[in-house]
């Protein structure tokens, strides 16, 4: 069954200056969904809108049911936010028993991790903590999940295996996934919105994201 996730009539603006107004936003599951758009313009405030933890006027709806707190629904959607958010005293184990994941797949995908099991999530490089938590939230039994910046500090190598790894699980879920480095949104979404000036744009071609003056490609 295919599970749908929309959000409109969203206001949200700091000290008078207004971060989001026209905003439409369509997520399915079976489909990745990129949303690009300028430093400042208001692309995590957005996505935490989305998952409730950052309060506004909004309408979020799982299903055409308008849900307030979504975070308070894993099984509808998970978020990986920008910052790191798995403390650093964990060891890998740990972590893959409290997620109820195989070590073992992950290891298999990702050859760094090889008998790392006992290692704390403070000995990863950055690069390595970044794909640890991307892993993570991909392989959530949630209908839908959120990434901000996904492919920070990550090797070519590591992004395109992640890519992958989000291809693979968009089967299971819908994927809305936001980062600077657009040109690797673009090769695995289905749709693409660009957002600026507060507005979100449903774009026709790749053509649209040098029209609304998001990038020169």
């Amino acid at each position: 069954m295919n599970h749908v996730l929309e959000i409109d009539s969203t206001q949200l603006q700091f000290g008078g200056r207004k971060i989001l107004s026209s905003i439409y936003l369509r997520c399915e599951t079976g489909k990745i969904i990129g949303l690009l758009g300028k430093n400042g313009q208001g692309k995590s405030c957005l996505m935490k809108a989305i998952y409730g933890s950052l309060p506004c006027e909004k309408s979020v709806r799982f299903d055409h049911i308008s849900i307030v707190e979504s975070f308070k629904h894993p099984d509808l959607i998970v978020y990986l936010p920008q910052c790191n958010f798995i403390p650093k005293s964990l060891s890998l184990r740990r972590i893959f028993q409290d997620f109820t994941l195989e070590y073992s797949e992950f290891q298999n995908r990702f050859s760094e991790f090889a008998k790392r099991e006992k290692d704390t999530v403070g000995s990863l490089s950055g690069g390595e903590r970044r794909l640890l938590e991307l892993y993570i939230i991909a392989k959530s039994k949630s209908q839908f999940a959120l990434l901000d910046e996904p492919f920070t500090h990550l090797n070519p190598l590591q992004i395109e295996k992640a890519k992958q790894l989000l291809k693979e699980e968009k089967e299971h879920k819908g994927l809305l996934i936001t980062d600077h480095m657009y040109r690797h949104i673009i090769d695995i979404c289905d749709s693409l919105y660009v957002l600026t000036n507060g507005q979100t744009y449903l774009t026709k071609s790749v053509a649209d994201i040098d029209t609304l003056g998001y990038a020169r490609l």
